[in-house]
């Protein structure tokens, strides 16, 4: 089956997964959003004009544009912002500038998703023991969620499909029942109920900022295309959506029973439940609201793995602790979102309070997807018209609810927006610095360097280094090399090998690509491989080089016996050993002033930061990272004058 129709195809256990890992931030909303649109007085426009504007903006926002749009746009099958990117990045350079701030913003947010999902579950809690205390529970909870991540989520994968199917199943019943209680609830499907809330009710506008709240998983089901496929994507969103609209009438239809009162901390969405069945719906709930955590917490890492492909996040250490594909674990990350969670969890304490920082920055990383995706339809050749419709529409829509979530800023929206700015200012100097330094490396033809290699490797005066000696290399051309590891090799220690073999690492814009090619520079002296390897692909470099040589070596293009005579004797494959170049910034240098900033960003997150050797996937006991000096500009006129 080739990767288009594997990508669309269509199955049970397809459909299964979509519900396990791609709807639990959409799927667990109706725990906050209604309680978020009616804070206090039960009044009847509030509630139809609230559930109206959930309704439209489930269609206009989730079903049209994510689920029947935006996952067209998908890179080899792969989805999410920096696929995107990948896609249109060589139309212009300034694109960046939306993936970098759809990227943060999307990290910062989910800061805040397993605090209010899982607050929202364990306070429903309180309808029966009213005295509990929530905050210990919550983090523990999160604590755990957190500390199993290094083991992988392959077993607890499998069951949350059908855990999920549970609780959408529940949403629905729960729902339904009190529908047919007060069916005049569903007037509410007329537009206009959602035009009189936001035109003529007093603050109505504003409001969006809490209907948002029912579509901030968009973002990430966008994100998982690779996981599931569009087809399974598609089909079970009709389901998920169905439900999740009649859960959202269903506490329509209790708040009108109840029209005139005071909410009075009382949760909608737990009032649907009769008291028998209260505990086992706060459990399942519960359950839920964890599966949501634990698909934001894969989504980040995922994101932060293609962010250090594409040059946009330092080469922090990647784990892979099962064979699934795709699945990977980054332990500074782990640490960076827990301390996050527990951070908002006291800061906040409350749901109620997290529901009014909560969306302000995704609807940042929404406006640069539509941006992207603009371009995206227009290096497609979609008739301008149409790209006019959709960029104007979408452009009216988002910055609507940007406007409205701008309310959430002094009420603890400025906490996303702090941890989006700080993310964003990371990978702008992680970028900028990739191209000061590219710009700054000298290369050199390697040719006129083949007689005095081979020189080298034949002259017994010198110690030898190693029989195989690797440097890995940037130079993109086959034909140069960095000045630098010139220097290494004949002037900064001779380091006599008996073959050279220069590796270089191309990412690729396509996700899974995995090619290499290997130039032979001088006959059984030198050579070079270069990997092209997609942006989701493992940087295992250790191991792919392993089974380079290994090909060679079976076609008869390398002899890799040791070339010590006892050894040889013995037909010992002789000893490999990796050198990798880590640039540190001269005292010697001249800076523009913004060159200058950015490069001493870069130095001084890179020192709490491994090196890149443990990025690569090198063996660390064959290894030997080598410091050299980043020189921008040589000072010039040194003023020093002798004296006698």
């Amino acid at each position: 089956m080739d990767a288009k129709h594997r990508h669309t195809a269509i199955s049970t256990a397809g459909l299964l997964i979509a519900l396990g890992i791609i709807y639990g931030d959409i799927g667990t909303s109706p725990l906050y959003v209604m309680k978020a649109i009616v804070p206090k007085e039960i009044d009847p426009r509030l509630v139809y004009g609230g559930i109206s504007c959930v309704l439209w903006t489930l269609t206009l926002q989730t079903t049209v544009k994510y689920v029947l749009l935006t996952l067209n746009a998908d890179n080899n099958g792969e989805g999410g912002i920096f696929s995107l990117f990948a896609l249109v990045r060589r139309r212009a350079f300034w694109l960046t500038i939306p993936a970098i701030v759809g990227g943060a913003a999307l990290l910062a947010d989910g800061v805040i998703t397993p605090p209010i999902s899982v607050s929202s579950a364990i306070e429903g809690l309180e309808t029966v023991y009213p005295h509990i205390p929530t905050v210990p529970i919550v983090i523990a909870i999160i604590m755990g969620l957190f500390l199993l991540q290094s083991f992988g989520t392959q077993i607890v994968g499998k069951a949350f499909g059908p855990i999920m199917f549970v609780w959408f199943t529940m949403l629905a019943v729960l729902g339904g029942s009190w529908i047919a209680k007060h069916p005049e609830i569903l007037k509410a499907a007329n537009p206009y109920y959602a035009y009189e809330l936001l035109v003529m009710y007093p603050g109505g506008f504003w409001l969006l900022g809490a209907v948002f709240l029912c579509t901030t998983g968009a973002e990430a089901l966008y994100s998982d295309l690779g996981h599931c496929g569009k087809g399974n994507i598609r089909i079970s969103w009709m389901f998920v959506k169905t439900c999740l609209l009649l859960n959202y009438f269903g506490q329509g239809a209790w708040l009108l029973a109840h029209q005139g009162e005071q909410l009075s901390g009382r949760n909608p969405f737990y009032e649907l439940m009769p008291p028998w069945f209260l505990l086992i719906g706060i459990g399942i709930a519960t359950i839920a609201a964890i599966i949501a955590s634990q698909a934001l917490i894969t989504g980040s890492f995922t994101l932060v793995a293609e962010a250090i492909r594409l040059n946009m996040w330092p080469k922090v250490k990647l784990n892979y602790p099962t064979d699934v594909k795709g699945q990977l674990y980054v332990p500074s990350m782990n640490r960076l979102l827990l301390l996050g969670c527990i951070g908002v969890v006291l800061y906040f304490k409350r749901s109620e309070h997290m529901e009014a920082a909560y969306g302000l920055a995704i609807t940042l990383t929404m406006l640069m997807t539509t941006l992207l995706l603009t371009m995206w339809l227009r290096s497609k050749r979609v008739p301008m018209a149409v790209v006019v419709l959709f960029a104007l529409v979408y452009g009216v829509i988002e910055g609507a609810f940007l406007i409205a979530n701008l309310i959430k800023f002094p009420h603890g929206g400025w906490v996303s927006l702090a941890i989006g700015l700080a993310l964003m200012s990371v990978m702008y100097t992680w970028l900028r610095a990739f191209y000061i330094k590219r710009r700054l490396t000298e290369f050199v033809k390697i040719e006129p360097y083949m007689d005095a290699l081979k020189e080298l490797s034949d002259d017994d005066s010198v110690p030898k280094y190693s029989t195989h000696l690797v440097f890995m290399t940037s130079a993109e051309r086959p034909s140069e090399i960095e000045s630098k590891i010139i220097y290494s090799i004949f002037q900064k220690r001779p380091k006599r090998a008996d073959i050279y073999w220069f590796v270089h690492v191309d990412t690729t814009d396509e996700p899974y690509t995995m090619e290499y090619k290997v130039v032979e520079l001088a006959p059984d002296d030198a050579f070079r491989i270069t990997f092209r390897l997609g942006f989701r692909v493992e940087q295992r470099i250790n191991l792919y080089f392993r089974k380079v040589v290994e090909d060679l070596v079976r076609n008869k293009e390398v002899d890799i016996t040791s070339r010590y005579e006892s050894l040889s004797k013995q037909h010992v494959t002789g000893d490999f050993r990796f050198v990798v170049l880590e640039k540190f910034l001269s005292v010697e240098n001249e800076f523009p002033l913004m060159e200058k900033l950015v490069m001493q960003a870069y130095f001084y997150i890179k020192q709490f930061i491994a090196s890149e050797d443990k990025y690569f996937g090198l063996d660390t006991s064959s290894v030997k990272v080598e410091k050299v000096p980043l020189v921008i500009t040589p000072v010039r006129d040194v003023a020093l004058k002798r004296v006698m």
